[in-house]
């Protein structure tokens, strides 16, 4: 099997087991403990000494590596990305009856492309609370579709654009109105009882599985690639490396799509926190952490846009980043991204070293770009951080399009970066 039909089945893999952030850091942590990683508990003590552990906290993922030969001064080599992707998020009374049909009440997460969720067999992924106070995952299969307006109730759709209201026309069909309510159909996929659920935390996700295409089978087609395509490259990084004079680590924070300021999100506390238990089972004073803080770094991976073949003119002329031709240098003046000239130079650096062609991506001065978990993490933990990525069509979709030697690329550039310090 070639690199890039293996990088195809593990992303598939990871996008089909994680139609939320709750199931996606549970399947990191299920990949990790297959490879030898132990599972620790926030509540306990944790281990001192060479390991390889990971820790959940609802939805994100903190996994790390201390080898052999550490010491209080040994610095930490972060890669970040997000475990949630936007789209639609359940209201806590989603069932109503409209019209004969049984529809379910979504609040719009993050910013998705609204359009691109319509006429589309959606499953729905969920974590229950139950009333013993356990959690059980569920998801179901293809149940629910956002049926579009026909054209004969909508003549001017093609020449003056499709209007969504985010309320009115975003309500999903489950089914006919007597029929079983989306808590019966989580809770038989969790083997609950449907009355032993308290709450829910559940979201639409596309049904269909991720696709190859492409004339030379180069691509991927698939929904939630923003930004599980960085923590697939983190993980297998993570896994793959043999680090030598830095404790890599891998941080997956929930909550970007909306902001991240959450207890799970990077803004909030949860690295910091395990950062700082590292360095406490490592003897360290805090002037040996801050010490340790200095000579560290961040790589924040999330996803950037590839030149979009219908839409050239929304690029800067002049820095044009194309799918397939390797990973991105996200830079920004704003600080939107935080790439500074060092940051630019590690990331070529490794480049090279990986064999891996690197490119840049800055937005066009009058089209404003978004944001990433980078500037959060520079300013929260004070390490030097490098906005990268990999560039890719339709972001924010219920399904989006990227080239597979690309991610192939960020895990092996990933790789090399947690293989030594820098």
């Amino acid at each position: 099997m070639s690199s890039i039909d293996t990088t195809f089945a593990q992303i598939s893999a990871l996008v089909t087991a994680s139609p939320t952030s709750y199931h996606a850091v549970r399947e990191v942590a299920y990949q990790l403990t297959e490879a030898g990683f132990v599972e620790l508990d926030e509540a306990q003590a944790w281990p001192s000494g060479p390991g390889s552990y990971v820790v959940v906290r609802d939805g994100a993922v903190i996994a790390w590596r201390v080898p052999e030969q550490v010491d209080a001064l040994t610095p930490f080599g972060v890669v970040a990305g997000h475990t949630d992707s936007p789209g639609f998020r359940l209201k806590p009374m989603p069932s109503t009856a409209r019209s004969g049909w049984q529809s379910l009440n979504a609040e719009v997460y993050g910013g998705p492309l609204l359009n691109s969720w319509l006429d589309r067999d959606l499953r729905i992924g969920a974590r229950l609370l139950l009333k013993d106070g356990s959690e059980a995952l569920a998801v179901t299969g293809g149940v629910a579709r956002i049926p579009q307006l026909a054209v004969h109730l909508d003549r001017k759709v093609n020449a003056e654009g499709l209007k969504l209201d985010a309320q009115q026309h975003t309500h999903a069909v489950l089914g006919l109105a007597d029929g079983p309510s989306i808590i019966d159909l989580l809770a038989q996929d969790a083997a609950v009882a449907a009355e032993e659920v308290l709450a829910f935390d559940a979201f639409f996700t596309d049904a269909q599985a991720p696709s190859r295409l492409g004339a030379n089978n180069e691509l991927i087609a698939s929904g939630r690639l923003d930004n599980l395509v960085s923590i697939h490259a983190g993980l297998r990084a993570l896994i793959a490396a043999e680090p030598l004079g830095v404790i890599p680590v891998l941080a997956g924070f929930d909550h970007e799509e909306v902001g991240s300021n959450t207890r799970t999100g990077a803004g909030g506390p949860f690295l910091e926190d395990v950062l700082a238990r590292i360095r406490e089972s490592l003897t360290a004073s805090g002037s040996e952490a801050r010490r340790a803080a200095s000579q560290s770094w961040v790589i924040s991976s999330d996803v950037g846009h590839a030149v979009h073949p219908n839409y050239p003119e929304r690029h800067d002329d002049d820095v044009r980043p194309i799918a397939g031709q390797g990973p991105i240098i996200k830079i920004n003046a704003d600080q939107r991204y935080v790439t500074d000239g060092a940051g630019e130079a590690l990331w070529r650096g490794l480049s090279e070293d990986a064999e891996v062609p690197a490119q840049v991506f800055v937005s066009k001065n009058t089209m404003p770009c978004g944001s990433t978990v980078g500037p959060i993490m520079a300013t929260r933990l004070g390490m030097r951080t490098v906005d990268v990525g990999i560039p890719m069509l339709s972001m924010h979709s219920a399904r989006e399009l990227a080239a597979l030697s690309d991610i192939s690329g960020l895990q092996q550039v990933l790789t090399e970066f947690y293989s030594r310090a820098h």
